[in-house]
């Protein structure tokens, strides 16, 4: 297994050390190997940092003979990189990130080796402003201050594709700034930028702090889901943020969505892969405290990952088990 503390690593957030047996009551398949888990997350407000914690003690108290660190990084496409070369076990992705991977494109030189566990989640492109910044629509983001995103994070990779599908170019009808979601809140708050992608969960802390403080403004933008399905592939649907999820959000909002991917390396072992898998959904209520998302966990659904991102053996084994 990779190093639990890797020098690209921005911080480690958890380690729990292993000491209750079993996944789900059952002997771990790995038992008499364990060892340390890295799990790539994201940045620090998001929900891949929250719900990685989880995971890393979750797996850190019922997978046997393992211990588990959730670490903080760039998110998506950062986190494929750190899969490929092993200096991560597992990690969260977007399927747009994850299809690109495997295809060996955009961001990435060539084919990832990387399978996925399991769909956990979608992901809702947010694209957040506040009341008198006169922004409504993609369109009336030219000329505006805005961050698309970390570097290396699969919200720049959307924010990017959006922009372009609404006519604009990304570095030249904006003034572009590479925000996370975090430091995108603060910048909107202190008017040093006029508004910020952010695709993440529901709800997301640091989009939930900007509306206890401010009007808080969700941009919709699901008419472009056509043309990022034509151009980019099937990872792409409308998705709705229910008026409720934000304070003073009265209204629906229509916007992409994109679900969210568990990977790892293709050479994971398979036991080890399958108990991974089923530790989800055997410890979902727990995972739910940790992050509502994981409420969304389903057998049928995760088994569900858009081609050509393909299941780990492992994980396709449990799945035909009926996941027992």
């Amino acid at each position: 297994m990779s190093p639990v503390v890797g020098k690209r690593f921005a911080a480690a957030a958890i380690l729990v050390v292993a000491f209750i047996a079993g996944c789900g009551g059952e002997e771990s398949a790995s038992e008499g190997e364990g060892g340390n888990l890295s799990i790539a997350t994201g940045g620090t407000a998001g929900v891949y940092q929250v719900y990685g914690g989880g995971l890393a003690d979750v797996i850190s108290d019922e997978l046997d003979g393992y211990q588990a660190t959730a670490e903080t990084t760039s998110a998506s496409v950062d986190n494929i990189k750190l899969i490929a070369q092993q200096d991560s076990d597992v990690a969260f992705t977007l399927a747009d990130t994850a299809i690109d991977a495997v295809e060996g494109r955009e961001s990435f030189d060539g084919p990832q080796p990387v399978r996925a566990l399991a769909q956990i989640y979608t992901n809702y492109t947010q694209i957040g402003t506040t009341a008198g910044a006169d922004i409504s629509s993609v369109e009336d983001l030219r000329g505006k201050r805005v961050s698309v995103g970390d570097p290396g994070s699969g919200t720049e990779v959307i924010a990017v594709r959006v922009l372009e599908a609404a006519g604009l170019d990304p570095d030249e009808d904006i003034d572009r700034s590479q925000l996370g979601v975090d430091e995108s809140v603060n910048a909107v708050r202190d008017g040093s930028i006029d508004a910020f992608f952010w695709s993440g969960g529901l709800p997301t802390g640091a989009v939930t702090d900007l509306a206890t403080t401010d009007e808080l403004v969700l941009v919709p933008n699901a008419e472009y889901v056509p043309k990022l399905r034509d151009q980019y592939g099937e990872a792409y649907h409308e998705a709705t943020i229910p008026a409720d999820t934000y304070k003073g959000l009265d209204e629906d909002v229509p916007v992409i969505g994109v679900p969210n991917l568990l990977v790892v390396h293709e050479e994971m072992e398979d036991d080890l892969a399958h108990d991974l898998t089923a530790l989800l959904f055997d410890q979902k209520k727990r995972l739910t405290q940790v992050h509502p998302e994981a409420k969304n966990l389903d057998r049928q659904d995760a088994q569900n990952v858009v081609p050509p991102v393909e299941l780990h053996p492992g994980a396709q084994r449990y799945f035909e088990e009926g996941g027992s």
